[in-house]
């Protein structure tokens, strides 16, 4: 630290200043893998405009993780604010809203449609809807959550693309549909389902909890996370080799989501005894 002092303070005060900040972006960055560190510099942007010119930014929807680099970098106890929403309590997928000191904006601008089609003749799922709607030219950040419930299916959505998902989406697949515009209070309330497991693992690294967890070969569950296809507590994981904690989240693209729930103990053969979740 005192070698960095002399150093700054041996040069003008603009390149103290610039030497200082790329200081700071370099203590923020280790925090997060090279993927993310693009958002986290819009983050930084947001926070700064929130904080210097007063204007506060409302974002695209959000996963899990980035609301959570928001709330990291944002805090709770500053001037700068950050709300989220994404049209009913158990959302997955939010907007934020950073909000400057003494601001009361509140407004999400968010939108609610159901799909119309023939349920009794016709299956509609989740990937299906996703598709149609990105088949449209519509970006995912601008789409929440989907809500599905036998048969009925719902999505929360942008505001400013309210009118063109109603003039434009008019077929899932081959089906001819349509899309009526709801409230917030008449949305699908969803009920996770998770199923309780009982394993038996040799160690907690991530490629061997997820080949026990999904039944998939130790090699196998390495070519997954080497894919890029694993998130653990939605955090892109690609090192197989990551020691998992009780609590942890798992989410393996193409297999499913999961939770590790508690370790028992071990057994006189040397393996762990886990309790864990699938999401049904």
């Amino acid at each position: 630290m005192a070698c960095l002092y002399r150093f700054i303070f041996g040069k003008t005060r603009l390149e103290s200043i610039a030497i200082f900040i790329a200081w700071v972006m370099v203590l923020i960055h280790q925090h997060f893998n090279e993927e993310e560190r693009p958002f986290v510099d819009r983050v930084l942007d947001w926070k700064t405009r929130a904080e210097e010119r007063f204007i506060p930014t409302r974002t695209d929807f959000l996963d899990p993780r980035r609301q959570d680099i928001i709330r990291s970098i944002i805090g709770v106890s500053g001037a700068v604010r950050v709300i989220f929403s994404g049209g009913y309590d158990q959302a997955e997928r939010k907007r934020a809203i950073i909000l400057p000191p003494y601001s009361d904006e509140s407004d999400f601008s968010l939108a609610f449609f159901e799909l119309v089609y023939p349920q009794k003749f016709v299956r509609i799922e989740h990937p299906n809807l996703l598709g149609a709607l990105l088949s449209l030219g519509i970006k995912r950040d601008k789409l929440g959550d989907i809500l599905v419930e036998e048969g009925r299916i719902q999505w929360v959505c942008a505001r400013e693309i309210r009118d063109y998902v109603r003039v434009h989406l008019t077929e899932v697949g081959r089906q001819k549909v349509s899309c009526r515009e709801i409230e917030a209070n008449q949305l699908i309330q969803p009920k996770e389902e998770w199923e309780e497991k009982h394993g038996f693992v040799t160690s907690l690294r991530l490629d061997v909890v997820i080949s026990e967890i999904f039944h998939l070969s130790r090699a196998k569950a390495q070519d997954v996370i080497l894919a890029g296809k694993a998130r653990v507590n939605w955090k892109l994981v690609d090192k197989p080799s990551l020691e998992l904690e009780v609590g942890d989240l798992l989410s393996v693209r193409g297999f499913g989501r999961a939770r590790l729930d508690a370790i028992k103990g071990m057994t006189k053969r040397g393996h762990l005894s886990i309790d864990y979740s699938r999401l049904k």
